[in-house]
């Protein structure tokens, strides 16, 4: 054995000893095996294509209901792009103008958004639910049908509005009250519990109904704490990027800039699910060099093999090879 891998092993030994560091990384291989890199690629895409719509949509129904109101309508529509920092109304490179000039014609604005929304959330609920499924390794027999992922699809979409009316009347207290600490810190903190019920809702909705809601819980605590963060930090971030960039350039990077910012959202949304998966089926400590395999890391094995199983009458078996023999100094599982 050379050294380098004698020191790999020490660090292996070393994170299995450690629950807390045996369960990140434990999450983090999870998400390898179960490529969540793709996964939030998919949902990322989905998600730019439907962003546009939703956001064209709700401009022109605030045209259409607040008519005369301007200032209502603008306060609320600030609010509700405060939830995308790299488009939002803070930053130097904001799309709002974009996508008001849709103001002077109403009808098609509001004909191309419920179009442009219902195909683009169709495409991310549909990658959501197949997201949840690989990373819980559900079977292929035991997943949903057409259809009832299609009225999930729906389901979503009422959540989905539900927590953008919420998230939007938190920033608008925080945008009121910006002169005050305490009701910034009363409007974050709302966030988060908006934040943490929109995760379990959503992982509920897309997630396979024999996954128990309990097994939900920890993974949207996690993902709730990340996004609140996220959408706190994310102004800061955009505006120390584009600050200096030219108009030309500037809008290019705002495209790319909202096309990352999806994708972190994605990303972060695939590893609070993989948390789930982890902490329900404790699925840690797993090895970062083999042999030996560790249990948690055949069971994860067999349950990808397993997740291949298309037909009722279809059986799946996995076996494995006797374990080699620990080298010396090698810590059990702790």
């Amino acid at each position: 054995m050379n050294r380098l891998e004698r020191a790999v092993r020490a660090v292996d030994r070393a994170q299995q000893g450690n629950r807390v560091l045996g369960f990140v990384f434990g999450v983090n291989k999870k998400y390898g095996d179960d490529r969540g890199g793709q996964l939030a690629a998919l949902l990322a895409y989905y998600g730019f294509l439907s962003l546009f719509p939703l956001l064209l949509l709700l401009v022109t129904v605030l045209g259409i209901v607040a008519g005369g109101s301007s200032s209502i309508a603008k306060h609320i529509e600030s609010s509700a792009l405060a939830q995308f920092p790299v488009i939002g109304s803070g930053s130097s490179h904001s799309l709002d103008s974009t996508i008001h000039a849709l103001h002077r014609n109403s009808a098609i604005g509001l004909v191309v958004g419920i179009l442009g929304l219902l195909w683009g959330s169709q495409g991310v609920s549909q990658t959501g639910q197949f997201a949840m499924a690989e990373v819980w390794n559900v079977p292929g027999v035991n997943r949903p049908n057409f259809w009832a992922r299609l009225a999930r699809t729906g389901v979503l979409m009422g959540v989905l509005g539900l927590f953008l009316v919420l998230s939007s009347a938190l920033a608008a207290v925080g945008t009121w009250g910006h002169h005050s600490a305490l009701l910034r810190i009363g409007g974050i903190a709302g966030s988060l519990v908006v934040n943490g019920a929109l995760y379990l809702m959503a992982f509920r909705v897309l997630t396979p109904k024999e996954i128990g809601s309990r097994s939900l819980v920890p993974g949207a605590l996690a993902g709730a704490v990340a996004w609140t963060a996220l959408q706190n930090v994310g102004t800061a971030l955009v505006e120390h990027q584009l600050r200096n960039t030219s108009q030309v350039y500037g809008t290019f990077a705002v495209v790319l800039g909202l096309i990352a910012w999806i994708y972190l959202g994605a990303n972060l949304t695939v590893f609070a699910a993989e948390a789930n998966v982890v902490w329900a089926r404790h699925l840690w400590p797993r090895s970062l060099v083999q042999p030996p395999l560790t249990e948690a890391d055949e069971r994860v094995l067999a349950a990808i093999v397993e997740q291949g199983r298309r037909r009722p009458e279809q059986t799946v078996r996995v076996g494995f090879e006797d374990r080699a023999a620990p080298d010396p100094g090698r810590s059990g599982p702790g």
